[in-house]
């Protein structure tokens, strides 16, 4: 059995079902829902019908977006990966508001099925799509909706504890989504899988930022303004290596992020009311704040908000971009000072 799983390259992991895999889902969800709906307010706010369109199709198809993202992560032969567009359907949408998580462990379900058949008959071309969509599309209709259920009470509880208790929730979310941000596992992915949006929301937000934001002010020394725009608008992910070389460099973006939560909760009042993975996006590709934007062009629609305020535009800057940048140069250049980070223990290679 174990020669077997070994040739059909099915390896039971942490890093290959929790890491990659993740990893994989946030750019299926970022290619599909996140940019859809980019698009489509770009269209709404410019007036131009043919990008609401466009937005749609592509926020149409999250759900085959993630499945296929997630069978090439998992490394599926062609006939397994493509079939993985009618599971990913069906299991985003049989899991309702917490699809992603759904599309997450179905999809993975699904390629192991389907690639323990692949290649195993002559009749190749009909058993592994239909193992792959028959096990996935089976498993989205008895497990979909318990685990999208799940996903959304979790989320539906960080949002509520979040409003109850804004200044502890605001540090707890804030700190915890941007540590998932820099390790090597995605933050977007977890808020999308518990639809992390409002209050919680901007808490996760502001974490992000401060983490990526943090980590490009404080290496600036180091890396100059190729490090400033790969890790501000990329990821701090980069720092990864350098983290586990000397973990004391991540003082100051967390510091800053249990700084910035419990203000954008408490003061500012920062909610992210668009798509929930922007929660987990922070400044890469400015997605964070489009999708705050996003967040009070929806309100607005809704009736809830009656417009954008100089409050609202402040407390975004200032979560996103002013307060990370004063904070860690601070208290980077304190840690340098003290020896606790040394020259070149934040360069990259």
């Amino acid at each position: 059995m174990k020669e077997f799983l070994q040739r059909k390259n099915i390896i039971f992991s942490f890093k290959r079902y929790g890491v990659d895999c993740l990893g994989a889902m946030a750019q299926g969800l970022f290619c599909s829902l996140l940019i859809g709906t980019i698009i489509k307010t770009l269209g709404q706010q410019t007036g131009l019908e043919y990008l609401v369109t466009i937005g749609a199709y592509a926020t149409a198809v999250a759900g085959p977006a993630m499945a296929i993202s997630i069978g090439f992560a998992l490394q599926a032969p062609p006939l397994v990966l493509f079939s993985l567009v009618a599971v990913g359907g069906a299991a985003n949408e049989l899991g309702g508001a917490g699809g992603p998580l759904a599309v997450l462990i179905i999809a993975i379900l699904a390629t192991e099925c389907g690639k323990l058949v692949s290649k195993e008959t002559k009749i190749d071309i009909l058993v592994t799509p239909f193992v792959t969509i028959f096990a996935g599309v089976a498993l989205s209709t008895l497990l979909a909706p318990g685990i999208g259920a799940a996903a959304s009470s979790v989320g539906q509880l960080i949002m509520w504890a979040t409003d109850l208790q804004p200044f502890l929730m605001g540090i707890l979310v804030s700190v915890l989504v941007g540590i998932a941000l820099t390790l090597p596992i995605s933050s977007a992915a977890i808020c999308a899988a518990l639809s992390l949006t409002g209050l919680a929301g901007g808490a996760a937000v502001a974490g992000c930022c401060a983490n990526m934001v943090g980590f490009a002010v404080m290496s600036f020394r180091e890396n100059k303004w190729g490090g400033l725009i790969s890790q501000g608008l990329g990821t701090s992910m980069l720092q990864m290596g350098n983290i586990v070389k000397n973990p004391r460099i991540w003082i100051p973006p967390i510091l800053a992020s249990a700084i910035t939560g419990p203000i954008a909760t408490c003061l500012f009042k920062l909610q992210m009311n668009g798509t929930p993975v922007s929660s987990g996006m922070g400044t890469c590709g400015l997605v964070g704040q489009i999708g705050v934007y996003t967040g009070w062009i929806n309100d607005i629609a809704a009736g809830t908000k009656t417009t954008v305020t100089v409050f609202d535009w402040v407390g975004l800057i200032m979560i996103s971009f002013v307060l990370p940048v004063l904070i860690c140069v601070l208290a980077g250049n304190l840690l340098r000072r003290i020896g606790w980070i040394k020259e070149n223990d934040l360069k990259l290679d």
